[in-house]
């Protein structure tokens, strides 16, 4: 699409909308981004500015050694993940083979998998030994990320002429001295662009920490919900969480200059992907691509596994007592499996419904506001940006005095995921609204129709396939939240994975077998909301 088409597209709709209806379309989520967002980080920062609580809280024990943990085990996930993911990156950018869309989207699968997921997957696949170390969150870091390396990498890769590297070998280059000194430095704006997102997912990590971690080896994100809700310090907490959007905000800044600065201008253009011809050829995809499925696919295979096989032999008694509270008297389980599970469904309706109605009033006000459209697109992508543990942590204090004493209330989980939720709405919806003709308008207007109805008819119509799109995010999202929802849920009300978790965290072979089948089923239930949206994106939109 020409941008300009995309600028007249947002011109034409802000000068023929009635300017009552645009400023209708931006109160509801604009009063929610300022309510659930922007209310508790000004209260979040109102705790930090008390006198002396900074210099209080980098006092503390252990304190720095939190800090530092975080930035080094982040630092070594990301490189970790770059140096594993340049291979299927170069599988599935360079060549073509039959399950290669199967094998994109493996690969895909674990960077979308409830982060509780994947904490318990590795806990599964893991020795015991590993349990507790380092080792344990670096390996499941690179697992969950490595498909941003593929999609971020590979988009550029797909661009590179293949003969650069053909010609660099002609002069006498051996083949990784080629991709070192001609297809690196090419691909390097994409590998920056990967190293800074994957950063941001690691420095900010908390299920996969807090499940893999355990106490010896805390993040910013686990000492914050440890300070907050086991030793009271809420002023702590608030520290460390302005701390996090400090780090974050300077890694932002830092990876669009060095984007910037790492552009090369060359002439790029989408080439045919290769078909392996050789024998060497097709052996190397072939074992590529076999080793990627296996690396993706082991953990959530071990993972189903354990559920059925604790270490006294196969059984099905961890799935047949999902429905039971007691075990034998005096022992629990310490929740309701089957209660978390519907809670976690319920949660997820009423989250998604909320996304889906604001995100839709949200790209609809972009859409049509023209340029004053993009403040409010930029405000609702900070939630994003920001960690849910920053975002649970700041509802919590701000919420829980009257008038607004919500913390107690069913509906402020949902809310909290919503406020994730709604800027992939507007993502998977903003570019339909940007690329719709303007002359279609002007048909409408020509057969008698008004600005509005011409706008209800035409704008709102086509949001239809791309809403269900975003309400299939909406509800990953919700299904599978667990840093915010650990401040905001209460007894009795648990979600999927605080259950998890929480059996993970329990003594004996039975509550670990029931949080790995209660972890295979919530994966199962993520994959197949992530193969509707595949479907849905898929197929061609109407229009």
């Amino acid at each position: 699409m020409n941008p300009a088409d995309g600028a007249g597209t947002d011109a034409r709709s802000a000068t023929t909308l009635p300017r009552r209806l645009r400023l209708a379309l931006i109160v509801a989520p604009l009063s929610f981004l300022l309510l659930f967002y922007a209310w508790p980080l000004v209260t979040l920062l109102r705790r930090v500015l008390r006198a002396g609580v900074v210099v209080d809280t980098l006092h503390r024990p252990g304190i720095v050694e939190v800090l530092w943990f975080t930035c080094w085990q982040a630092a070594a996930s990301t490189v970790l993940t770059l140096v594993v993911g340049l291979g299927p990156a170069w599988l599935l950018a360079r060549w073509s083979f039959p399950g290669r869309r199967l094998l994109t989207a493996i690969t895909t699968v674990p960077f979308l998998l409830p982060t509780v997921v994947v904490g318990a997957a590795f806990l599964a696949l893991l020795p015991d030994r590993f349990a507790g170390t380092p080792t344990a969150i670096l390996v499941a870091h690179v697992f969950c990320n490595v498909a941003v390396v593929v999609r971020v990498v590979g988009a550029l890769w797909t661009q590179l002429p293949r003969d650069l590297g053909g010609a660099a070998r002609t002069l006498g280059a051996s083949g990784f001295r080629a991709f070192r000194e001609v297809t690196l430095p090419l691909l390097r704006p994409a590998l920056v662009a990967a190293a800074a997102v994957v950063f941001l997912f690691t420095f900010t990590s908390f299920g996969v920490v807090q499940v893999l971690g355990g106490p010896r080896n805390p993040t910013i994100e686990v000492e914050i919900a440890r300070r907050a809700t086991q030793l009271g310090d809420v002023g702590g907490a608030a520290v460390l969480a302005m701390m996090q959007l400090i780090v974050l905000a300077l890694l932002v800044a830092w990876s669009t200059r060095s984007q910037r600065r790492a552009a090369t201008r060359f002439g790029l253009r989408r080439t045919r992907r290769a078909r392996p011809i050789t024998a060497r050829q097709r052996a190397l995809v072939a074992l590529g691509a076999l080793a990627t499925a296996a690396a993706m696919l082991a953990p959530l295979v071990v993972l189903a596994l354990r559920s059925l096989r604790p270490r006294e032999g196969w059984t099905l008694r961890a799935w047949r007592t999902l429905g039971t509270t007691e075990l034998r008297p005096g022992l629990t389980i310490g929740g309701d499996p089957i209660g978390a599970l519907m809670t976690s469904l319920r949660t997820a309706v009423v989250a998604t419904v909320i996304a889906v109605v604001l995100g839709g009033l949200a790209s609809l006000a972009i859409a049509a506001a023209g340029r004053h459209g993009r403040m409010l697109d930029v405000g609702l992508m900070l939630p994003l940006g920001t960690s849910a543990v920053t975002i649970g942590l700041g509802m919590l204090i701000t919420f829980d005095h009257p008038p607004v004493d919500w913390r107690g209330e069913p509906w402020i989980v949902p809310l909290g995921h919503a406020l994730v939720g709604i800027p992939f709405v507007v993502r998977s919806t903003l570019p339909t609204l940007r690329a719709r003709p303007p002359g279609w308008i002007d048909a409408a207007a020509t057969l008698g129709a008004s600005p509005t109805r011409s706008w209800w008819h035409i704008d709102v119509a086509l949001l239809r396939r791309p809403l269900l799109v975003g309400a299939g995010f909406a509800a990953a999202i919700s299904l599978g939240e667990f840093g915010a929802t650990s401040f905001l849920t209460r007894a009795g009300r648990e979600t999927l994975p605080i259950t998890i978790a929480r059996l993970l965290g329990r003594a004996g072979d039975l509550p670990r077998a029931q949080a790995f089948a209660l972890a295979t089923i919530l994966a199962a239930v993520t994959i197949a909301v992530i193969a509707v949206i595949e479907t849905l994106d898929r197929e061609p939109r109407d229009g």
